[in-house]
């Protein structure tokens, strides 16, 4: 009975102590759950964000040029001689000698650049040089046929024009002012690609890559790495202000397409030579008078300069601009006006930007002394008149009248002959010595009188057609 009492309270006190424990871890359990189900505490945390890089926006300058930029279709005459003779031989059988057969056009591309409402545009030569039809087709789809107003293969520019008012256009900046470095825009129509805006920068000026030839020549283009290919030859190269300060011209490439390096007119020559064409229909070149070379450390050594830089005259030519200014042999020119001179390049495009009675100041160095000049630009006769040239003389040839005899023999009635061919538009378009020239655009000619009165009022594109004294018949194409 007593272990059976023992056992009973023994029981008695575990409930007891189970129920304690049970509540107790119960509680406790309740209380958890509901500190779980209250909202926790917003605290406010600051962020202060990294800046955005700020870059250069290039949205408005290429809305603005691509509106006055247009692409160009020059129609070039082209000569098959395997046609030429195959006609020849078979009019010979059939008759029909009046028959002339022209062979399908070569179609060019290229670019161009809006510079004034009233449809003045500025190209380069080498888009519509020989060119005997120009087709413009406008940003907005518009298409014109184009006149050639005058060119200038000494700097690849030409102006030519279109019948149409109120069109977009680009102002002209100062190419003076640019700085390597700056972003600029190139736009253009590479590829046939119409209205292609690539960006680079100004990687280097006064660039002199030898791709003109002549001496007369000026070579001081704007070195950029905006993407350039054929097609864009004529475009504008625009500052991120929407202003044109260079037309892209050329490309240095291996393969013929952008390997990393374009180059582009500065405006401001070609804003001068736009002008010249314009105003007085012929280039107004004005000369220093000098001869000279740049200066690099073994010349300075062998002439004793103190410094690395400026051009060296070898020589001023007697009675010339420089000359009457008071320059001498041995000075190094370092400045004209505000534009440091450092290369031949350099001083071209100062000197070719200016016209004959323009003055200017030059700052040379003579015995390491700096000395200033004040000079008057002259023109390649010596003197400070507007140059004018008639469109026989851009002809580049002296001509006389086919003889008798070679009427006979070529069973033609008139016709005049290419004597002494220089440099010009005859040589350019491929005519050689001898020809015979028999008509232009359908006119015969027979004079130099005629063919004057012929291409007095002539623009553009122009058909010349005749023989060579060994009986081949030959049509060219040029540009006036």
């Amino acid at each position: 009975m007593k272990r059976f009492v023992s056992y009973f309270i023994a029981a008695i006190i575990g409930g007891l102590v189970f129920a304690v424990v049970y509540l107790t871890i119960d509680n406790r359990s309740n209380k958890k759950s509901q500190v779980t189900n209250e909202q926790l505490p917003v605290v406010q945390a600051n962020f202060t964000p990294r800046p955005a890089v700020v870059g250069p926006d290039f949205v408005d300058a290429a809305d603005m040029t691509v509106h006055s930029v247009v692409h160009i279709k020059a129609e070039l005459q082209q000569r098959n001689q395997v046609y030429d003779d195959f006609f020849e031989l078979f009019n010979d059988f059939f008759g029909n000698p009046n028959y002339r057969h022209y062979n399908a056009p070569a179609i060019a591309t290229g670019s161009g650049v809006i510079i004034s409402p009233d449809g003045y545009l500025v190209t380069n030569n080498h888009v519509v040089q020989n060119a005997t039809d120009l087709e413009i087709t406008l940003n907005d789809k518009r298409t014109f046929k184009a006149d050639i107003i005058g060119t200038d293969p000494t700097t690849d520019l030409a102006l030519i024009k279109i019948d149409a008012e109120n069109l977009p256009h680009l102002k002209y900046g100062n190419s003076d002012e640019l700085k390597v470095g700056e972003w600029v825009l190139a736009v253009g129509n590479p590829f046939n690609l119409t209205s292609t805006v690539t960006a680079g920068i100004v990687s280097a000026k006064a660039r002199d890559i030898n791709i003109l030839g002549g001496v007369a020549a000026i070579e001081s283009f704007i070195q950029t790495d905006a993407v350039v290919n054929r097609g864009n030859s004529g475009g504008a190269l625009v500052t991120t202000n929407g202003e044109l300060i260079g037309i892209n011209a050329a490309i240095a490439s291996n393969t013929g397409s952008y390997t990393g390096y374009s180059f582009a007119i500065p405006v401001n020559i070609v804003k001068k030579v736009m002008e010249d064409l314009k105003n007085f229909g012929e280039i107004q070149r004005a000369y220093l008078g000098i001869s000279f070379r740049e200066i690099d450390s073994e010349f300075a050594d062998e002439k004793n300069l103190d410094e690395i830089k400026g051009v060296y005259i070898i020589e001023v030519v007697e009675d010339g601009a420089a000359d009457d200014a008071g320059l001498k042999d041995g000075d190094v020119i370092i400045r004209v006006n505000n534009t440091e001179i450092n290369s031949k390049s350099a001083l071209l495009e100062s000197i070719g930007t200016q016209r004959p009675g323009d003055k200017l100041k030059v700052y040379a160095l003579r015995n390491n002394q700096l000395k200033e000049f004040e000079i008057t630009l002259k023109n390649a006769s010596g003197n400070t008149d507007i140059v004018k040239k008639d469109k026989v003389e851009m002809l580049g040839a002296t001509f006389k009248v086919v003889s008798n005899e070679e009427k006979m023999k070529l069973n033609i009635n008139h016709g005049l002959k290419v004597m002494n061919l220089e440099n010009g538009k005859l040589k350019s378009a491929g005519i050689r010595e001898g020809f015979i020239i028999m008509y232009i655009d359908k006119e015969p000619v027979n004079s130099v009188k005629k063919l004057k009165d012929i291409l007095i009022d002539k623009k553009g594109g122009t058909l010349i057609e005749g023989y060579y004294p060994n009986g081949q018949r030959a049509y060219y194409g040029l540009g006036l």
